[in-house]
Formats: C-alpha cells, structure tokens, sequence
C-alpha cells in the first residue's frame, strides 16, 4: 500500500516537473523571457510571476483532469472530447495554433541553446544549432515515458544549478537590487502594463496543454492533476521569482536592455564568474533543449498517435516516429536562425494574441456552463457519445 502511494506520489511530481521542463526552456534560461515580459516592467516584476503561474496551474489542472477523466490522451482526442460539438472548428484552430507554438518555442530553444554554445566554444552559431537540434531529435523519438523521466532528473539538476548559481549573485547583489528597485518605483511604471504583459505570457504559455495531456494517462486518479498542478505552481513561481531577484543585480547596467542573454551578463558581473559562466551556460542549454524535447515528442506522438513500430531493438522507435521529430526539427532549425530576441518579444506575443479565442474563452465557458467539468452534462455527454469522442463511465 505505502508503494503504491509512493509510486503516485512520484507520477504526480513527475508531471508537475514536466510543466516545469517545459516552461523552463530557452527563454527562461537565458533570462531574456523574464526580462522582456516582467523585469523591464518595473517592481511589479516580484509579483507578476506569480499570479501568472496561478493563472497557468487553474488551466492546467482542468485540462489535466479533464483528460484523465474521460480518457482522452493524445491533444486531438482531448480537444475532440473538450469542445463538443463545437470541435469541428475549434479543433482545428488548435491544431493551426499548435503548429504555431512548434514553429516558435523549440526555435527559441535551438537559438538559445545554439548562442550560449557558440559563446563558450567559439563555434558558428549555425553549427551549434544544428547540434542542438541533433540532441533534441534523438531524445524526442523515444516517447512519453521517457520524457517524464528525463523531465524528473533533469529538473532536480536544473534547480540544483539554478540555486547554486542564483543565491550567492542575489545575495552579493542586494545592495543592486535595492538599487534597481528604487530605480524602478521612481520611474512610476504603470502597473496596467505589467499586468497586461503577466496576462500576455501566461496566455501564450496555456497552449502548452497540447503537451500535458499525454501525460495525464499516468495519475491514479483525476484529482491529482490538482496536486500535480499545484505542485507546479510553486516550483515555477519561486524559480522565477528568483531569476527576477537575480536579473535585477545588474538591471541598472548599460548593456542589459541588449543583452539577448541576461544571464550571462548576470554571472560574468557576479561573483565567481570563472566557475559560474560555465555552469548556468551548461543550465540555459539543459533548459532550452528540455521544451524542446516535450513539444516535439508531443507533435510526434499526435502523429503517431502514440504507437511504436518497432523494428530493431537497439533503437525502439519506428520510421514513421523517426521522420516525424527529424521534420519537426528541421523546420525549428531554420525558424531559430531569426534571433532568439525577436522570436521571445513578437513571435509569443503573437501566439498569447491566438491563444485567447482558441483556449482562454472557450475554456472559461466551459467551466461555467459545467461548473469545472462536476455537473451533469446531459446534452454535452449525448454529444459526446454519438460522436464516440469520450469513453463515459
């Protein structure tokens, strides 16, 4: 009994820590995603992350107990199931925006993976991409189970690394970051803003349901998709919150409104530079490769409907999983050579902008007219089962 209670224990971690995986990716990393969306907002930036993650984790963790609830384990099935007899549409508006979302967050991740390489190794850019690209391709192929184990170990690491390299720079910082925060409530920045570019990110964060919800296979039971979730909230929230503190050591530095990696900036400013550079470098592209392994795995298993055709037993996979994440790749490839600051500044904001007809109100609809998915919904249900796109119990 107390292993099978641990073994759940582990599931619900081990998905919360996919959310982190995946949130945690090139952007993040770099601190450029922090920066462009909180930190340049003014003081608010304390806060801000975390009523964005609080708005993520609701919607997270009714997409997640949706699908373990009814089922519904690949994105397309979910959204059949979720929308109803509105999924002719909205289905397919997902799918073009899933699409969106799998043009821009892996290219992030090879930019930002590809930049903090070259910088270390004095390689090109476009052969560090490219060798990027390699590794995420080779571990997306392997499927969702591998993915949420890789997800667990590597999120200890990343937060390990994060908390080595962050708490000795905030603490040597402080007198920084009082400057900063001064500087910040002088300049009168309006709140409104802040909110709005809060609101902006976490509105381009909720397509990643299309990556949850395979994952939602693996609770027991539909209600811990409400403790994975919550449990998400607080390791996202606090991980920001501190890359903020961190970021505002060196806010007041000239060359931080161009940095495309705050980060680096950060460390080489900071205190054991020589030992850090390396270290949160080795971080930023562990995280920029992680949202990218989660987005193309999902992609391949929407194609592949999560079927593994496997042929040899070196490599567990089929050719048809193969081509799937080898193009899903090579597209990210070529959209990463736009520049890791341009894609984090316009491209998500334009996804946020997508996100808000196709999810954001839909989904609020749907948890007023089914009061969060509790009430009998009689005519949903019927639907539902005439269009045979749920299992009712």
């Amino acid at each position: 009994m107390q292993m099978k209670k641990n073994r759940n224990t582990a599931i619900i971690l081990g998905v919360s820590f996919v959310w982190f995986t995946t949130h945690f990716g090139g952007g993040f990393a770099s601190g450029a995603q922090i920066y462009s969306y909180f930190v340049r907002y003014g003081a608010a930036c304390l806060i801000m992350p975390v009523l964005a993650m609080l708005y993520n984790g609701v919607f997270f963790a009714y997409s997640l107990r949706f699908a373990r609830k009814h089922e519904v384990y690949d994105y397309r099935s979910y959204n059949n199931a979720f929308y109803g007899r509105f999924a002719p549409v909205f289905s397919n508006l997902f799918e073009v925006l899933y699409i969106c979302v799998m043009c821009v967050a892996p290219a992030v991740a090879f930019a930002t993976g590809g930049a903090t390489l070259s910088t270390l190794t004095g390689l090109p850019y476009l052969l560090c991409t490219f060798l990027i690209g390699v590794f995420i391709f080779v571990v997306a192929i392997f499927g969702t189970d591998l993915v949420r184990k890789v997800a667990s170990i590597l999120s200890v690491c990343i937060i390990a690394g994060l908390l080595i390299v962050y708490i000795p720079n905030i603490a040597a910082g402080m007198g920084n970051i009082t400057e900063a925060a001064e500087q910040m409530t002088a300049a009168e920045l309006p709140v409104g803003s802040a909110l709005y570019s809060a609101f902006l990110y976490g509105t381009f964060q909720l397509s990643n349901i299309a990556v949850f919800v395979q994952h939602a296979r693996s609770f027991e039971k539909p209600a811990d998709a409400v403790k994975s979730m919550g449990a998400g909230v607080v390791v996202n929230a606090l991980m920001m919150v501190m890359v903020v503190l961190g970021l505002m050591t060196v806010y007041t530095d000239p060359g931080m409104a161009d940095a495309s990696v705050p980060t680096l900036l950060m460390v080489r400013k900071g205190v054991g530079a020589s030992f850090m550079t390396p270290l949160i470098s080795l971080l930023i592209i562990l995280g920029a490769v992680s949202t990218a392994v989660n987005m193309v795995a999902a992609m391949v298993t929407r194609i592949c409907g999560g079927k593994t055709e496997a042929k040899t037993k070196k490599l567990k996979i089929g050719k048809k999983e193969a081509l799937a994440a080898l193009i899903c790749c090579i597209v990210d490839f070529g959209i990463a050579q736009f520049g890791l600051l341009t894609l984090i500044q316009k491209a998500y904001s334009l996804i946020a902008y997508l996100a808000v007809p196709v999810i954001l109100i839909p989904y609020i609809v749907h948890m007023i007219v089914t009061r969060f998915d509790t009430k009998p919904a009689k005519v949903l249900s019927r639907l539902n089962e005439e269009r045979g796109l749920i299992k009712l119990s």
